[in-house]
């Protein structure tokens, strides 16, 4: 199996021994002051110029997903249209980052955005629950990539990790980076089910160790998604990270991010955190679909004095 962690930290992966003790000797995590720095940072104000920037940074930092077992091919060109041209009336809105399908809808997506600089994500590796040998999961990447998409998203084997199998969760890491090929990867962790702050710390070092490009919150399946507090913890591994290796990782909240609110407040975290590095979208991501109108509800209301609302934005 192919080795990905930065030469810095080469001899952490060297075996499952190494690899776990240099998980288990990472700082635990002081889930109050964790917790109560997320909802600090969420309380600072953003106003007038630097709210209409925060606006138009927040959409092109999205990436508007479907993924559903209905979607149809008509779905997913509506979905790209819409990602190319947010809002129909106003041409100098922002595309978003990316649309994101299921690998049979690649293709489609792909079409859609052509020519547009707007990326197709797919997810892959059996997800949401990654419940799938390693030779399917791998040619569900591999049949992702070969229609054409820009991004991997892949979902961990959360009961390998939560059962102390770092070394085989790293390997499978490893090998869909190696299956991605030039496709950008996203590593997603499902925080809700890892239980403690202190496991999402583990996955996030994990993932960065085996060439994640970046590391995701969530599906969005489950109850518990992106949350301030979650995401700030993966800033912080991303920060240090770089600082120990060199190597920059993004980072991708998923799920639950709803309003213009809410992510400001994320954009808060990131500037805070990881700092203005990060404040890209080649660094970050909105795994939150349903955000994206709302966000242009709010900019449309920041251009004319008045608040449009839904009949104002086209349907998802």
């Amino acid at each position: 199996m192919p080795t990905s962690a930065p030469a810095a930290l080469a001899d952490v992966t060297a075996s499952d021994s190494t690899l776990r003790r240099f998980l288990h000797g990472l700082p635990g995590v002081d889930a109050v002051g964790l917790e109560a720095r997320a909802a600090s940072l969420g309380t600072r104000s953003i106003k007038t110029t630097a709210k209409a920037y925060a606006i138009d940074l927040a959409i092109s930092m999205v990436d508007l997903t479907t993924l559903e077992g209905a979607d149809t091919p008509g779905k997913v060109r509506a979905l790209g249209a819409k990602a190319v041209l947010p809002d129909p009336t106003d041409r100098t809105a922002p595309t978003t980052a990316a649309v994101c399908v299921y690998p049979d809808m690649v293709a489609v997506a792909k079409e859609a955005v052509a020519g547009s600089g707007v990326k197709v994500a797919s997810v892959a590796t059996a997800f949401p629950a990654g419940r799938a040998a390693l030779d399917v999961k791998l040619a569900d990447v591999r049949d992702a990539v070969a229609a054409g998409a820009d991004e991997i998203d892949m979902v961990i084997d959360r009961g390998a990790f939560l059962a102390g199998h770092y070394m085989k969760v790293y390997d499978e890491i490893v090998a869909v980076k190696e299956a991605s090929g030039a496709a950008r990867l996203k590593v997603i962790f499902e925080t809700g089910e890892l239980s403690t702050y202190d496991n999402i710390r583990r996955a996030s070092w994990l993932g960065m160790l085996a060439g994640a490009d970046f590391i995701k919150t969530s599906t969005g399946k489950v109850a518990v998604n992106a949350t301030p507090a979650n995401t700030l913890l993966m800033l912080e591994a991303v920060r240090d990270f770089r600082a120990q290796t060199g190597v920059q990782v993004g980072v991708k909240p998923a799920g639950g991010i709803r309003t213009t609110k809410d992510a400001v407040k994320f954009l808060v975290l990131v500037n805070e955190t990881a700092g203005e590095d990060w404040l890209d979208n080649h660094w970050f991501r909105f795994g939150a679909s349903s955000l994206l109108n709302d966000l242009l509800m709010q900019r449309q209301k920041l251009a004319t004095g008045r608040y449009s609302g839904p009949d104002y934005v086209t349907v998802d």
